[in-house]
């Protein structure tokens, strides 16, 4: 996970998505990347963390996900962005520091589906995807981002899950071409999408 030289001689972070369901690896696939990055001194590593504690059991795992990966990667600290995603990654990003960001899909459901306060419109989530674009476009450092592959199964039910889906589709595709590589995890194996020598 290192830069790549371009054709100018300068180099750029080879940023990365990882796409998978429920429990298929993805965030320990980030991790070990982080973990990977941290063996050369002189780098460091941060959690952009997008979950919010809505109820006991969901602040538990919240606890239990924050001690989990203290343990298997001592040097990632931590920081909670729920909403201003890309204002976050623009302050945290430098040359000798990873940003993972765990998950998009948390991040999109407080946006179109917040606990507290009505959800963005089409205009305040253009304006969002774009801040998180722009910031995964510009920063100095390797990004690594996680989500939720949700549109394999039926369509939902209701008006506002579909959108749901439908933006968070969106949101992959334009997170995607912002990367050097895709990776889908199924079963906690890493089926490689897209690899390119040339990162975002």
């Amino acid at each position: 996970m290192d830069t790549v030289a371009l054709s100018t001689g300068a180099a750029r972070p080879r940023h990365q998505l990882l796409l998978g369901g429920q429990r298929s690896g993805k965030s320990r696939r980030a991790e070990e990347l982080a973990a990977a990055w941290l063996a050369t001194p002189g780098r460091s590593a941060c959690l952009v963390a997008t979950a919010l504690a809505g109820d006991d059991e969901m602040s538990a795992r919240i606890d239990r996900h924050r001690e989990d990966r203290a343990r298997r990667v001592p040097g990632l600290r931590t920081v909670e962005a729920p909403r201003a995603l890309g204002a976050e990654v623009a302050r945290l990003s430098r040359s000798d520091t990873m940003v993972l960001v765990d998950c998009l899909t948390l991040w999109l459901t407080n946006l179109l589906m917040p606990m507290e306060g009505a959800p963005l419109d089409a205009t305040g989530l253009d304006v969002a995807c774009d801040a998180l674009l722009a910031a995964l476009a510009c920063a100095p450092g390797p990004v690594v981002l996680v989500s939720n592959e949700i549109g394999l199964g039926l369509s939902p039910m209701t008006s506002e899950a579909r959108r749901f889906v439908d933006e968070l589709g969106r949101l992959h595709q334009r997170v995607a071409r912002g990367c050097a590589s895709v990776t889908l995890m199924v079963a906690g194996l890493p089926l490689v999408v897209k690899a390119t020598e040339e990162g975002a």
